[in-house]
């Protein structure tokens, strides 16, 4: 037992050596770009916008803006709740990089997300001369080419894409900031290469997870954090029912009233298929749904075995309202914006994290329209009741925090943050502390007596 502490607090501190040490040689960067920030125009930009920024949002853009024009390369993460406005605060710095005439990589984990994240910038800017490209592993051979040599020569200004950012081919001319959405699904060598492909361009991430403010400087040690906290106007809170199993009936009748009203209703389960489990599926919910609304609805499912071509046709089938109930596993997670979905669903509720469960809740409640979220378990949960009563995703992750859910902090993929392997940043957080504290005591004497020490660039290379 002593000798498996001993291999997770040397995990630990070579974890946090990492981090600080990022930290240190970014604020040593002398090669960051200087801008002149246009600020008149930026600010022009905005007052034209159809609605007015939260005082969160006008926040977090002046942060990120006063880190784009000083000496330091930015490495700053953006956090905030779902729906509160992140992607229109990453865009704006986007334009502002464009006004200095520097190019802006915005990556995502999905294509679903770099196609809703184009759209939504080609609507932003139809009025300016920003060149705008989406790529993708779907972006036909010759479309590629084309938006290759335009990155190239400088004549794209911002390209919103998924993992197809950092492949070999991509060459910019003169990248000044690079975005990444939902950061933590990107390993850190992925956000490496990205940023390598600039000469030292600012770094804005972005997460729809909330994290505690003592837990998030650690994990982001090496980042500035700006948060945003308040919800766009208009914007109601999704009301949580929390449904044992045997109640379904009581479940089907308020997804028949959100139908009535002309509603959309996402429908989720833990699994594609219900092989040796007795778990709910999506194959066997499509037959359920089927059986119940077939009369009344048009019923489609997804998840991530689909063809992408196919799985695209579907979400623009259901963005256009020609889908009633989208059945899917949690693919449809992160960003998928469809302001007329009223209602989600989800079985099994109890297989998932809560911060997996309010990030699924943030796909609905994206519009005026009142919208609802049931959960539905086998057994009670006391978990799954606390979010009847609770909207706020930074108080869910201290809830999660307190409770020490594992898994929960980052929905279901936290191991992939860190690449810790023994170690778990939950359970041995006391020990995370302890391991920081010795680092940042131990970096002092190893920048005064180098020679005595290993060197910290070829360890954590």
């Amino acid at each position: 037992k002593k000798a498996r502490q001993r291999l997770k607090y040397e995990e630990l501190f070579m974890y946090l050596l990492k981090i600080n040490y990022l930290k240190n040689k970014i604020e040593e960067d002398d090669k960051a770009i200087v801008r002149e920030i246009n600020r008149e125009k930026i600010d022009k930009f905005i007052s034209k916008l159809p609605y007015s920024l939260t005082e969160d949002q006008r926040i977090s853009l002046d942060e990120i803006l006063a880190d784009m024009s000083n000496k330091k390369r930015m490495n700053r993460l953006l956090q905030g709740d779902v729906g509160s406005g992140k992607t229109i605060v990453a865009l704006l710095a986007s334009y502002a990089n464009y006004l200095s005439k520097y190019q802006t990589a915005l990556m995502v984990p999905t294509e679903i997300l770099a196609n809703q994240h184009y759209k939504e910038a080609i609507k932003l800017f139809e009025k300016e001369k920003m060149e705008i490209a989406l790529l993708t592993s779907n972006t036909s051979k010759k479309d590629k080419e084309l938006i290759y040599d335009n990155l190239a020569n400088g004549k794209i200004d911002l390209v919103i894409g998924t993992q197809s950012l950092i492949q070999d081919g991509v060459v910019f001319n003169n990248l000044g900031l690079v975005i990444t959405d939902e950061q933590h699904r990107f390993g850190v060598n992925q956000r490496d290469a990205f940023k390598n492909k600039g000469i030292s361009p600012d770094v804005l991430s972005m997460s729809a997870t909330p994290i505690p403010r003592t837990y998030a400087l650690t994990i982001y040690g090496d980042m500035e954090i700006s948060s945003i906290k308040t919800k766009p106007q208009g914007r109601k809170d999704v009301i949580t029912y929390f449904k044992k199993e045997k109640e379904i009936i009581s479940v089907l009748q308020l997804m028949k009233t959100e139908l009535d009203n002309n509603h959309q209703i996402y429908v989720i389960a833990p699994m594609i298929d219900g092989e040796n489990s007795d778990n709910e599926n999506v194959s066997d919910l499509e037959e359920k749904m089927n059986k119940a609304f077939g009369k009344i609805a048009n019923i489609a499912s997804i998840h991530g075995k689909l063809d992408p071509k196919e799985k695209n046709k579907i979400m623009s089938e259901y963005e256009k309202g020609k889908i009633n109930i989208l059945i899917s596993t949690t693919v449809i997670e992160v960003g998928v914006n469809v302001p007329n979905a009223s209602m989600i669903v989800i079985f099994d509720a109890n297989l998932f994290g809560l911060s997996t469960i309010h990030q699924l809740r943030g796909r609905v409640g994206r519009s005026s329209i009142q919208s609802y979220c049931v959960l539905v378990a086998k057994e009670y949960q006391e978990r799954l009741k606390f979010l009847e009563t609770c909207c706020d995703g930074f108080k869910i992750s201290e809830y999660d925090f307190i409770n020490r859910g594992e898994g929960d902090l980052f929905g279901y993929r936290q191991s992939g943050d860190t690449g810790l392997i023994l170690a778990n940043v939950n359970k041995d957080f006391q020990m995370l502390l302890k391991a920081r504290d010795d680092v940042l005591e131990f970096l002092p004497k190893y920048y005064e007596n180098k020679e005595e020490y290993l060197d910290i660039d070829n360890i954590l290379s």
